[in-house]
This record gives structure tokens, C-alpha cells and sequence, in this order.
């Protein structure tokens, strides 16, 4: 599955833009000024994204991905 379709898949299951979830995340205190904070784990996001709505760890890393800027939107 391509990056692009994970985040597909994320907006059809929660009705969320990977735009939303940057919001939620800096809401959260996991960004700051956009960028990931030094002192968060992927495993706090993959926990809050799980619990929160029901992602499964895939979908949650690609939104990891997303907030650490190792991938983009549209990325294949």
C-alpha cells in the first residue's frame, strides 16, 4: 500500500485530513510549531492514535511518519 493510500484510508475511517491530525498533535503537545518535540516516541502517538480512534499501528506510523516529516502528503 502506498504512503498517499494509508492516508486515504485514515481520512475515510475517522473523517480526518492529515491537516486535522498536525492540528490534534499540536493540541496534544507531540508538535511544536510543527515539528515533532524532541522528546516524543512513536509509541505515545501510536497509543494515542489507537485509543483515540481506533487506528491500527500501520495507519498510526504513517501519521508518525507524517508529523516527523519523513514522509509528505501525496508520497507514494
Amino acid at each position: 500500500m502506498s504512503f498517499q493510500a494509508y492516508l486515504d484510508n485514515i481520512r475515510a475511517k475517522t473523517g480526518k485530513s492529515p491537516s486535522d491530525f498536525k492540528q490534534l498533535a499540536e493540541q496534544k503537545g507531540f508538535l511544536k510549531a510543527g515539528k515533532l518535540a524532541a522528546d516524543v516516541k512513536a509509541g505515545e502517538i501510536v497509543q494515542w492514535l489507537k485509543d483515540d480512534y481506533a487506528l491500527g499501528h500501520g495507519h498510526a506510523m504513517a501519521l508518525f511518519a507524517l508529523f516527523k516529516g519523513i514522509k509528505k502528503e501525496g508520497d507514494q
